[in-house]
């Protein structure tokens, strides 16, 4: 199996894939992609203002979409259960994370503790996305 974009990944004839970008549908992505870059220090990567923004986080791994589509229902992620959807964030102290989060607005959904080795915690942002903050004892790749 292959984790590292770098490497060539071909099993079985599948296709090689790597993560472009994941994408949520806010009701007000202006103010989310405010709220993101400020607390989160995730940067725009590209913008297509009045339609939909990316959002990049300090490895250059991973990209965020935010965008407002009303044509479409739009996701209840406050009624989500943090288990069905969370975006999860390594940080080096979990629980100064979570914290400085609720103190921008967010609300506290799993306070930090420690599973199998890992410290973890989870708060939800203004728009009732669930947002994970872990420091994992053996880093991901």
């Amino acid at each position: 199996m292959c984790f590292l974009s770098t490497q060539t990944c071909y099993h079985s004839g599948l296709m090689k894939t790597q993560f472009e970008h994941i994408a949520l549908n806010l009701t007000d992505y202006a103010d989310a992609v405010r709220w993101y870059t400020r607390h989160l220090g995730l940067a725009v990567v590209r913008d297509d203002p009045g339609n939909k923004v990316f959002l990049g986080d300090s490895s250059g791994r991973t990209v965020l979409e935010l965008y407002s589509n009303r044509e479409v229902d739009m996701p209840s992620y406050a009624d989500m259960h943090p288990l069905s959807l969370h975006i999860a964030f390594a940080v080096e102290d979990p629980d100064a994370a979570a914290d400085a989060l609720v103190a921008a607005g967010a609300v506290m959904v799993d306070p930090p503790r420690n599973v199998a080795g890992d410290r973890l915690a989870m708060v939800r942002d203004p728009w009732g996305v669930c947002l994970q903050f872990i420091r994992r004892e053996e880093p991901m790749p």
